[in-house]
């Protein structure tokens, strides 16, 4: 007669072995499949800075130092009131992880355009803002770009130097980071700081202070600003390269080691 108890004990043994051997396949497979590169789209172009040279600094520093593939839309010239194309579009962000802003469109004053630059951000699409997009797109008594960003600025001081000191050493954007000085740079002043914002960094340019790197929660998406980068120099320089690079995988949920390249 057939032993039941027995043959019972080995559809079980056969179907724990096969488990695990499934298993094993898969942990083997999510070790050696490569991860999508993070998909990010630079907005950049118009007034009063080398764009064209920055477009390059940035792409190419971030990459160096992270897993992110870039399209880069660049627009206006020298301009202060062009409107770049793509945000006509109403899906202008899809298909994208994160938006790079390093625009300088101070003039743009149409508020129904800027909402529509906002929508996709509003919606969870996570942002990373640089130097001038934080003197974008304020017409008088619009406060809707300035929530974004977390923190309303609205002049700058004189080139100088400015000592960079970070304010929140673990937090995942800075931990690691060491304070530094710039080469001659301007100091954005701080109007107001939204309850929304967290500062990382101050800068201390003579007497005068203000936050200058900092996250912020725009309706639950993730955004990280930082007002240093009006000068080539600053912008090619790893220590800049550095937040910056922290701040856009912070901002995409991922700061992990599938997604740095290696820390320089």
């Amino acid at each position: 007669m057939i032993n039941v108890a027995r043959v019972l004990l080995v559809l079980l043994a056969c179907l724990l072995l096969s488990e695990h051997r499934d298993s094993a396949v898969a942990e083997e497979t999510t070790a050696t499949s490569p991860v999508r590169p993070i998909r990010a789209l630079l907005i950049t172009g118009g007034c009063c800075h080398n764009y064209e040279v920055q477009k390059k600094l940035l792409s190419e520093g971030i990459s160096a130092r992270a897993k992110v593939d870039w399209t880069i839309v660049h627009e206006g010239g020298k301009s202060s009131d062009h409107k770049v194309s793509i945000y006509s579009d109403p899906d202008w962000a899809k298909g994208y992880d994160v938006i790079v802003h390093n625009e300088c469109f101070a003039k743009v004053d149409d508020v129904p355009f800027i909402e529509g630059i906002l929508k996709p951000h509003r919606n969870g699409v996570p942002a990373v803002n640089i130097h001038c997009a934080m003197h974008c797109y304020r017409p008088t008594g619009f406060t809707g770009w300035f929530e974004f960003l977390g923190l309303h600025s609205s002049t700058h001081g004189p080139q100088k130097p400015i000592e960079v000191k970070y304010l929140e050493k673990e937090h995942p954007i800075t931990k690691g980071l060491q304070d530094w000085k710039t080469i001659n740079e301007e100091l954005y002043n701080n109007v107001k700081v939204f309850d929304t914002a967290k500062p990382l960094a101050k800068g201390i340019q003579g007497e005068d202070e203000a936050v200058v790197a900092w996250t912020n929660d725009y309706h639950g998406t993730r955004v990280f600003c930082t007002t240093l980068g009006h000068n080539d120099e600053t912008v090619g320089d790893e220590r800049f390269l550095n937040l910056v690079t922290r701040g856009l995988l912070w901002s995409v949920d991922k700061l992990n080691r599938d997604y740095v390249v290696e820390p320089k």
